[in-house]
């Protein structure tokens, strides 16, 4: 009876109840009127109310996970993923359920104000459908959030290993930072790339920029190295610096079959001289 009571009233009263619920948003400290304009706003929120209402009349407020809380979870998620992409904090995000509680709640005071049982009744029932919205625009709010982040720290690996063609056939990629297998994956994808794009034979990867050289990140480089020659080829690592040297050492990794030299320079001049003895062996063919 409850569901039936606060369902009609929100039926009946939708203007009211609207008018009350942008009110509260716009009194909200968590409103971002530099982001999201009224009329944005009020659309919106006039979607959702009617949204909820047919919903609430087809269902019982136990499950929103059926088929007739479709819609409603829908404009959640959109609200939700918007306002994580727009800058908005989870609790900014989860007050768009949590103030349209307060306004129904405002209005069956309004209603039964006078009948304190049907009041705390009514009160319980759209409570619990709403806290259970309001969880579900937090978890679709931090779902959203997750996926930028994750597209941020792609992008910055991007922008951290670039590829630089030096000379005709020859190419450095500098690393600067930690190496792990998920930045390994991406340096070694943009280190092919650039070697089937340009052409080239040489490709110098540079560490001076690497902070600590342990046996995983010997791997790493180990297996780019390889996945180079694959492709026909061949690498120069520059950079090591004597501490480098020592640890490569005492760890006992083997990269007796790989060119190395101390700086870029070094590797550079190391590069042109191998390009020089392939162009000669060409021609002599």
């Amino acid at each position: 009876m409850a569901k039936v009571n606060t369902i009609r009233l929100m039926a009946e009263k939708k203007d009211e109840l609207l008018q009350q619920w942008i009110e509260l948003h716009l009194a909200s400290l968590s409103l971002r009127k530099d982001i999201i304009g009224n009329e944005n706003l009020y659309r919106q929120s006039r979607d959702f109310i009617d949204a909820f209402v047919q919903a609430a009349e087809g269902a019982d407020f136990e499950d929103i996970n059926r088929v007739e809380w479709t819609t409603v979870r829908k404009i959640l998620a959109e609200i939700s993923t918007n306002r994580s992409r727009q800058g908005y904090s989870p609790s900014e995000t989860a007050s768009y359920v949590f103030t349209l509680k307060e306004a129904i709640i405002r209005l069956l005071q309004k209603e039964y104000g006078v009948q304190p049982d049907v009041l705390i009744q009514e009160t319980l029932t759209i409570s619990k459908i709403l806290d259970k919205l309001g969880l579900l625009t937090f978890e679709t709010y931090s779902k959203a959030r997750e996926e930028v982040i994750y597209r941020q720290q792609q992008e910055m690996l991007e922008l951290s290993t670039p590829v630089i063609q030096l000379w005709d056939g020859i190419l450095a990629l500098p690393l600067i930072g930690t190496l792990d297998s998920g930045r390994t994956q991406v340096v070694m994808e943009n280190l092919l790339r650039g070697i089937l794009s340009t052409n080239s034979d040489v490709a110098i990867l540079d560490i001076s920029g690497v902070p600590t050289v342990d046996t995983l990140v010997a791997q790493h480089i180990i297996k780019t190295v390889s996945a180079a020659r694959l492709m026909g080829a061949e690498c120069i690592i520059s950079g090591i610096r004597p501490e480098i040297a020592q640890t490569i050492v005492q760890l006992g990794v083997d990269l007796s079959m790989v060119k190395t030299r101390a700086t870029l320079a070094g590797a550079l001049k190391l590069a042109l001289d191998m390009r020089k003895l392939t162009i000669v062996q060409i021609g002599k063919a």
